[in-house]
């Protein structure tokens, strides 16, 4: 069946398998390895991408279901190879540990700061529930979260 959708910001189109998920398709075909497989079961959160600037566990998706949508991919996220708010935070606060479950934290926490710009820390925790990391104790990627929200609100007010 023909699908065709952007992947960060470069139109993609293949002929794939109705049983085809999301994630193979990224890894497999895309050949962009940053999205992670961790469980198959859609526990983990090491998947995540956003779907039309929603985050979604790409291996509980069907490619076919995504057809026409916008998705980004970790690798979608620094621009110009310049990493991003989010990311810098994450290495400057050590919040990765392995880095496996990393990608699916960043894209987990950009749909959050997508629709909330001053989460607070519970807020921050919950997005981050379907998120297992089995390095760390979570507290760095709040305070990474946290660091990067202060850094963009700190620009935003010196424009």
């Amino acid at each position: 069946m023909n699908l065709s959708i952007s992947i960060n910001g470069s139109r993609f189109e293949s002929d794939v398998e109705p049983h085809l998920l999301l994630v193979e398709l990224i890894r497999d075909s895309a050949k962009l390895t940053g999205t992670k497989v961790g469980c198959d079961t859609g526990n983990c959160g090491s998947c995540v991408v956003l779907v039309d600037g929603v985050s979604v566990k790409s291996c509980s998706k069907l490619s076919l279901q995504v057809n026409g949508s916008s998705i980004v991919t970790i690798e979608g996220v620094a621009q110009d190879g310049k990493l991003s708010v989010l990311q810098e935070a994450f290495q400057e606060m050590h919040g990765l540990q392995c880095g496996f479950c990393t990608p699916g934290m960043v894209m987990s926490v950009m749909d959050l700061l997508n629709s909330n710009a001053s989460p607070t820390e519970t807020e921050i925790r919950e997005a981050l529930y379907g998120n297992v990391c089995r390095c760390t104790g979570y507290q760095n990627v709040v305070s990474a979260v946290q660091h990067a929200i202060q850094i963009i609100n700190k620009s935003a007010i010196n424009g």
